[in-house]
């Protein structure tokens, strides 16, 4: 008997995959908007029942993050997702326009090709299986290889909800045996659909290249800033709870902390009370080594872990009630190393003697490797708030809210996503939060309201208020009847 390479096997599983969803997918197309609520409630409540389990096999799978924060992303992902999503319709008209005669027809797009990260394996898994079917569509998930278990528990609970509902189960798979042959034959594959990408950036870049409409999302380096007029506890309190969620593994977790200068001792003492570590000089080249790679790449042995393991992996000793370590940076690029996205509780923090000057400084982090995500704001001034909003090339501004929870829709009134778009300056297709919204298709059915000749009566009427009947040189009402005239006659 012949066994086949692992790649081959992975690309074999994956075209088999894809053609039992393509198969699922039609069946499941023809079902009402009800049926599809009933199996998206049952889902979600299978989900919120196996969020500490499926929180459990992640953190011990990837040794990323902490059991409870995983959990609250699996409830997140089920819970809260489909309580923003359950009335909403996505197949069949959804949308009535009596008076413009006008009326739209929800399409599911087909198959969906689902890019898993490790960072947030099950929660991932669970939201883009629950948007896509919510829409209509099947969907086949590739996982990353760390975390390969742990999302496929996910999908078998998954598909045995499905079984139960009597549709097809099929409807959610995952790659066993994940390959970069299989992931990038995905992609391409003339039976998918549509891509939702959530990886680094390459994986983005690829999927976005390959030549299947995609969804993906750029990297995060979330600056906050805190203004004088800011509640410093609460900000300090929300902020040091957003970094330290699940050890800083969710790409809108506060990368940078920008304070203005009026308040720096005042903020820097409630943030050592609410768990920060403040590096000394020494401690922080300790660190800027470990953080970063000689070749100026992450060090992946930090992503993901708490405070203090990562003190002791730099040979610092602290406080064991350490949530994040807060260093301040003089500047912004590759020669400094906190300015960067870190995946991990490492704060970075940069003093500014106004709100415009901070403003710059927010610019300059965005524009180092988070342009088009997220920024926060703590203030309670409205005018200056504002003006961030506007000047700011990211896509959420999370105002008085841990940037972290904010942009999920955790704590603010935002759709809950773990795919966050960073809209065309970030490379992405997108600015919103992905939504099953964004994985229809919209037909439109409109009733004709006027005949042609009122067309051309209204041009009539044109050219009387412009004062140019009789032209010799230029006769709009002739113009526009040839025009008509071709469009009637066209095939």
């Amino acid at each position: 008997m012949t066994t086949l390479d692992r790649d081959l096997a992975s690309l074999q599983e994956m075209r088999d995959l894809v053609r039992k969803a393509k198969a699922a997918q039609k069946e499941y197309k023809q079902c009402s908007q009800e049926k599809i609520d009933q199996v998206v409630k049952a889902l979600a409540i299978r989900m919120e029942k196996e969020s500490e389990n499926l929180a459990k096999l992640a953190v011990e799978e990837t040794g990323y993050g902490n059991v409870p924060d995983k959990t609250v992303k699996n409830l997140v992902a089920s819970k809260l997702l489909y309580e923003s999503i359950k009335d909403m319709k996505t197949v069949g008209f959804i949308n009535e326009d009596e008076e413009k005669k006008i009326y739209e027809i929800g399409v599911p797009v087909g198959v969906i090709a689902g890019l898993v990260p490790s960072t947030n394996p099950t929660s991932t898994a669970i939201y883009k299986a629950i948007i896509a079917l919510k829409a209509g569509n099947a969907i086949v998930l590739s996982p990353h290889p760390a975390a390969k278990g742990c999302i496929l528990e996910s999908v078998k609970g998954m598909r045995a909800v499905l079984v139960e509902e009597g549709v097809p189960e099929d409807l959610i798979s995952c790659i066993s045996i994940p390959t970069m042959e299989a992931t990038d034959g995905l992609m391409k594959h003339d039976d998918v659909n549509l891509i939702l990408a959530t990886g680094g950036s390459a994986m983005v870049k690829a999927a976005y290249s390959s030549g299947t409409p995609a969804l993906g999302v750029g990297p995060g380096n979330v600056p906050v800033f805190v203004e004088r007029t800011a509640d410093l506890p609460l900000a300090a309190k929300r902020i040091v709870q957003g970094k330290s969620f699940d050890n800083g593994t969710i790409c809108a977790s506060e990368q940078a902390l920008v304070v203005e200068g009026a308040v720096f001792e005042p903020m820097l003492k409630e943030l050592k009370k609410q768990g920060c570590y403040f590096l000394n000089a020494e401690e922080k080249a300790l660190m800027d080594k470990l953080v970063q790679k000689p070749h100026g790449t992450l060090n992946t042995r930090i992503v993901g872990k708490s405070a203090i393991e990562i003190a002791a992996m730099a040979g610092i000793k602290v406080p064991d009630d350490t949530k994040v370590i807060l260093a301040e940076e003089k500047g912004v690029g590759r020669e400094y190393p906190f300015s960067r996205e870190k995946l991990s509780p490492l704060l970075a923090l940069y003093v500014e003697p106004d709100w415009q000057r901070a403003c710059e400084k927010c610019i300059e982090i965005l524009e180092y490797g988070g342009e088009g995500h997220s920024l926060g704001i703590h203030s309670n001034n409205e005018k200056i708030i504002r003006e961030f909003a506007l000047r700011k090339p990211a896509s959420r501004i999370l105002v008085n809210t841990s940037t972290t929870h904010g942009a999920v829709g955790a704590t603010t009134n935002l759709m809950p996503a773990l795919t966050l778009g960073c809209g065309a300056i970030g490379g992405s297709a997108t600015s919103d939060n992905i939504n099953p919204m964004h994985l229809i298709d919209i037909r439109r059915m409109a009733y004709g309201v006027r005949e042609v000749e009122d067309v051309v009566d209204m041009s009539k009427t044109l050219v009387g208020k412009n004062g140019s009947e009789g032209s010799k040189d230029y006769d709009l009402e002739q113009v526009v009847r040839k025009i008509l005239s071709e469009m009637i006659n066209a095939k």
